[in-house]
């Protein structure tokens, strides 16, 4: 009985001692491949470009996506119909009308627009005050704003909700402007699409590029690996370390795509801002903000460590003692 527990204690121990060293040999391997990445800062500044420039592309492609879908959605709530009246058509006529539409179901508040007022409105925000005062007669209609009742958007019911309007007596035209808003949402999913397009690609470029730099390393290491082998190193013992290098290259892209995709968005931020402003609009560029950086330094750790393993499972094995350069 004590023997077994003797052993079952030294099965334990020596447990206990493979997971220490495997532990320590990786905080060995991650210190001295960041050490390594570190010692040739011209050549690791370029990898993390390339690598940050790939990864930026299809994001920030994704976020001007997002931001003008959060533009189109603020045009899109609630949508407007606008109803042009007939010449014979006083305000009093408008009003009643307007009070009757507003009491439909599928209608939230209709309001009138008085032929005058809208002249004057559009004098004020065109800049064209002048012609229109030499004009003899006032060309616009009076005009009443529907707006739909919450809920009803969509486009099939909207189309119902404009013929029921535009066949009243005192409507001469009734207008619901939708297909500018379909061709933004049509827009918008192009470009969605053509940045996951995109994505794919450059995360294969990328993975590719670490590769590439993974295996430049190897064989910049040939000798070294061949040394460890003969002094009884296993593959999994000689790959850590370029695991490793991988993934410091790949964080690093990611953190340099972050501040690219953030640095384009601030610099363009004022700019939109002033825009929107001239509308009227208070919308702002949205950024990837903190958890988008880190987001993207985790997604390069995990292409660096794919495109490291790639390159490992490649070339580790054809370096054995004895044998020739590839």
């Amino acid at each position: 009985m004590s023997s077994r527990r003797e052993g079952a204690s030294r099965s334990r121990t020596l447990l206990a001692h493979r997971l220490a060293g495997w532990l320590q040999h990786h905080r060995l391997s991650a210190a001295d491949s960041l050490l390594k990445v570190l010692d040739n800062p011209f050549a690791s500044v370029l990898t993390w470009l390339v690598i940050g420039i790939a990864l930026a592309l299809p994001v920030g492609l994704d976020q001007v996506m997002d931001n003008a879908g959060r533009l189109g959605a603020s045009w899109d709530h609630p949508a407007q119909l606008s109803l042009f009246l007939r010449e014979d058509i006083d305000g009093a006529q408008a009003q009643a009308l307007a009070a009757r539409v507003a009491g439909r179901a599928d209608v939230e508040a209709a309001s009138f627009l008085a032929r005058d007022a809208a002249l004057e409105e559009f004098s004020t925000l065109s800049g064209f005050a002048d012609v229109l005062a030499s004009m003899p007669q006032n060309p616009l209609p009076n005009l009443l704003l529907v707006t739909p009742a919450p809920g009803l958007e969509d486009a099939a019911l909207l189309q119902a909700l404009h013929a029921d309007l535009a066949a009243l007596d005192e409507v001469d035209e009734a207008v619901l402007d939708m297909a500018w808003l379909q061709r933004l949402r049509g827009l918008i999913d192009l470009g969605r699409r053509a940045a996951l397009v995109l994505g794919a690609m450059l995360v294969l470029g990328v993975v590719l590029i670490l590769g590439n730099t993974i295996r430049l390393s190897i064989e910049s290491r040939r000798e070294e690996i061949v040394v460890v082998k003969l002094v009884g190193g296993s593959n999994a013992f000689v790959r850590r370390p370029f695991l490793y290098t991988g993934l410091w290259y790949g964080s690093g892209g990611g953190l340099v795509a972050g501040l690219l995709v953030w640095g384009a968005l601030w610099y363009l931020g004022e700019p939109v801002a002033r825009l929107a402003a001239l509308y009227g609009s208070s919308f702002e560029l949205a950024g990837p903000g903190v958890m988008g950086v880190l987001n993207l330094v985790i997604l390069g750790g995990l292409l660096g460590l794919a495109g490291a393993w790639l390159a490992v499972a490649r070339h580790l094995s054809a370096i054995e003692p004895g044998a020739g350069r590839a």
